[in-house]
């Protein structure tokens, strides 16, 4: 599920990275001088939490050659699973109100129509998961790559564990117990934050 590197001279953003314990999870979209702001994992270094920020201005899909795409996943949980009762999800679908609004509405819809049997009692939340500097995907522009358990990872129980790592997410699709949806139309650019300035931006609402 990895793309192919491009060999371009690129200045390495750094993302701050904070050790948080999940009932400290940061949750929501927030904005901040023409930027939407919002938490990541880091898809290599399980429960480590970063912060990203995207213009809202910018250009989507970001023009630029799709081999420097990587994936950035949103991993989609339904009411029924566990997770959602143990862990703040960066994005909370139900109860109302959705606070990532710039997306979540949309990615909820999308789980709902491709996995009905799943998704059908209601959409809890997603989650971000990328790989950060010095990890295998860390690139230029990111793909939402949306990661939607199957009816299988319902009686398997996966639909129950907290998937915060490629390598996790990579396992539980081999399995078959979710699979992917990628979305090239919305591929963007971002840059990182400290968690200071999430912390004094203004919470984003519908």
């Amino acid at each position: 599920m990895k793309k192919a590197p491009l060999a371009i001279a690129v200045v390495a953003v750094l993302v701050f990275v904070i050790p948080a314990a999940a009932s400290s999870n940061p949750s929501g979209q927030r904005t901040f001088a023409q930027n939407v702001l919002e938490p990541v994992y880091n898809a290599e270094d399980a429960g480590a939490i970063g912060y990203i920020k995207q213009p809202t201005k910018a250009p989507q899909p970001v023009p630029s050659n799709p081999r420097a795409w990587s994936p950035f996943y949103l991993v989609v949980y339904p009411v029924t699973s566990t997770v959602p009762s143990t862990v703040t999800l960066f994005c909370r679908h139900t109860p109302a109100p959705e606070n990532c609004p710039t997306h979540g509405n949309a990615i909820s819809a999308l789980a709902v129509a491709q996995e009905p049997t799943v998704y059908g009692a209601g959409v809890a939340g997603h989650d971000h998961l990328m790989d950060f500097p010095g990890g295998d995907d860390f690139n230029i522009a990111w793909e939402p790559t949306v990661v939607l358990f199957t009816p299988q990872g319902v009686a398997d129980g996966t639909v129950n564990q907290h998937l915060v790592t490629d390598a996790q997410v990579e396992a539980a699709v081999d399995n078959r117990d979710a699979r992917i949806v990628e979305l090239p139309q919305r591929t963007f650019l971002c840059a990182s934050v400290p968690e200071s300035l999430y912390d004094r931006s203004t919470p984003l609402t519908p």
